[in-house]
């Protein structure tokens, strides 16, 4: 079913106001999960609504808790979040990286003692809508297997890189695992297959069924070997420039909660032959002859695209979730 922008920011922040938010805060956080929604990643929006409120109610997530800087280092500084809303930290340090990028042309933020920020890429398309280049990834509870391991020692590690440009931003969003947990869970609650290998069964056999994959905990890394020292380097540049929880220890917790994020902002230059290079880079990748039923895109392309649907015919939700999330 399909619902309005505007009533599924509305549902999210009366739920949000009973939990003791203020106006300001419930409002910035119902907005981002109703644009996660807006713009097809329903398992950082829609899905996950129900979950943050249970971390709230567990006191894992502090409504009031603001951030705190802790050092700072001319374009580089480190901040505490203090068990906030992972989504409205995560928003104030890209802010931080973009103010700073724009004094030093480059800006780099770490932060310790945060929350899940949800959907990865609404922090690339802050910086881009700034006219920034963006770079952020975070560290998570552990949930990939290391390559050439079977138990989860790695975390999927989201990372997300962005490029300013007239006509549509250039936004990756990718995790490091071949299908992030709320998508596979997306995937397992309609019933669905994966379009291609997302994991291992219990067998140790590659498998397309997300059930049979949450259930082994065998995630597949993106890139095999190197998905997996991936994730590994995002971890420790996470941890060592926020000076936090590596995943070992946020995993040793048994919630992921109290985990580090780095945001990095570079100032592009915005003469006409920057964005002449971009659209080369573009158009050159585009024209690619494609496969039967295939189409090239840039990244954020198809999400650019979502976003003009939902605003046009409402927002794809599923029906269960959303009954759910209006009996909180």
């Amino acid at each position: 079913m399909r619902i309005s922008f505007d009533t599924l920011q509305s549902e999210f922040k009366r739920v949000l106001l009973s939990l003791n938010f203020t106006d300001e805060k419930a409002n910035l956080c119902a907005n981002i999960f109703a644009e996660n929604s807006r713009d097809g990643v329903a398992s950082h929006g829609l899905n996950r609504f129900p979950v943050f409120v249970e971390f709230i109610k567990d006191a894992l997530i502090d409504p009031d808790a603001e951030p705190t800087k802790q050092n700072g280092f001319g374009a580089l500084e480190q901040w505490d979040g203090n068990l906030g809303p992972g989504m409205l930290n995560a928003r104030f340090c890209m802010d931080r990286a973009i103010v700073l990028a724009a004094e030093h042309g480059i800006g780099c933020v770490a932060l310790k003692n945060t929350n899940h920020w949800m959907r990865a890429g609404a922090y690339g398309w802050q910086a881009a809508e700034a006219g920034m280049i963006g770079i952020c990834f975070t560290n998570t509870i552990a949930n990939l297997p290391p390559w050439g391991g079977t138990e989860p020692r790695l975390g999927n590690n989201p990372l997300v890189i962005a490029v300013p440009r007239e006509g549509g931003h250039v936004v990756l969003d990718m995790a490091i695992s071949q299908y992030s947990v709320g998508k596979l869970n997306q995937y397992k609650n309609n019933k669905e297959q994966l379009p291609i290998a997302g994991g291992y069964n219990s067998a140790g056999e590659l498998s397309t069924d997300p059930a049979e994959i949450l259930e082994s905990k065998r995630l597949l890394p993106v890139g095999f070997w190197k998905g997996s020292g991936l994730s590994m380097m995002l971890d420790l540049l996470a941890t060592v420039l926020s000076e936090g929880n590596s995943t070992a220890k946020i995993t040793k917790s048994g919630k992921e909660a109290s985990n580090c994020q780095v945001f990095i902002c570079i100032k592009p230059g915005n003469n006409l032959s920057v964005q002449q290079a971009i659209d080369e880079v573009i158009e050159y990748t585009k024209n690619s002859q494609v496969t039967d039923g295939g189409f090239v895109a840039y990244p954020g392309e198809n999400t650019l695209r979502t976003r003009e649907k939902s605003l046009k015919e409402g927002v794809l939700v599923d029906e269960r979730i959303w009954e759910k999330v209006r009996a909180l």
